[in-house]
């Protein structure tokens, strides 16, 4: 079972102004797949806030994976991914690109996402939007490939691709 902490990138919610759905998508969304929520948090759209709020569940809380709502889009209080980018390792593009592509099929307001992933030590970090609606639907997407990727993350699978057969 992988750990997970959820990060919500809200001013209105960090101030108790906004009831935090997307948060309760999440939730129920991970444990449905198994997955064990270690982690929540809701953080004003401040960089320096979000960041450290990331390196914390990662450094301390030692979660395997943290899922970001909110922050995403053009609004100059939308610091998610720079708040993201900051401190990762590596980045996982794919998994932003593929939440892209699957939400373009449902609206071309999709391309206007910035959302990004990437690795942290032990932990994937992926930035989902704010909306509940969207949040299901990219977890919906991205949920099976993100159990392999962390898989190999945490050393419990070595490749992507199906073993060959030993040649004798």
């Amino acid at each position: 079972m992988y750990s997970v902490g959820i990060i919500t990138a809200s001013d209105k919610g960090s101030r108790g102004e906004r009831v935090d759905k997307s948060a309760e998508v999440i939730r129920e969304m991970v444990e449905a797949a198994g997955y064990n929520v270690m982690a929540y948090e809701i953080v004003p759209d401040e960089q320096d806030q979000l960041a450290a709020c990331m390196k914390r569940f990662s450094d301390e809380v030692k979660v395997n994976l943290i899922l970001t709502t909110g922050g995403t889009g053009f609004s100059r209080r939308d610091v998610t991914p720079e708040a993201t980018l900051s401190i990762i390792d590596r980045e996982a593009q794919g998994i932003a690109e593929a939440m892209r592509y699957n939400s373009l099929s449902i609206t071309p307001k999709a391309m206007l996402s910035r959302a990004v992933a990437g690795i942290r030590g032990n932990t994937l970090i992926i930035n989902l939007p704010g909306s509940p609606k969207a949040v299901k639907e990219n977890l919906d997407y991205i949920l099976g490939p993100i159990k392999h990727g962390l898989e190999i993350l945490m050393g419990d699978a070595t490749e992507c691709a199906e073993p060959m057969a030993e040649q004798k």
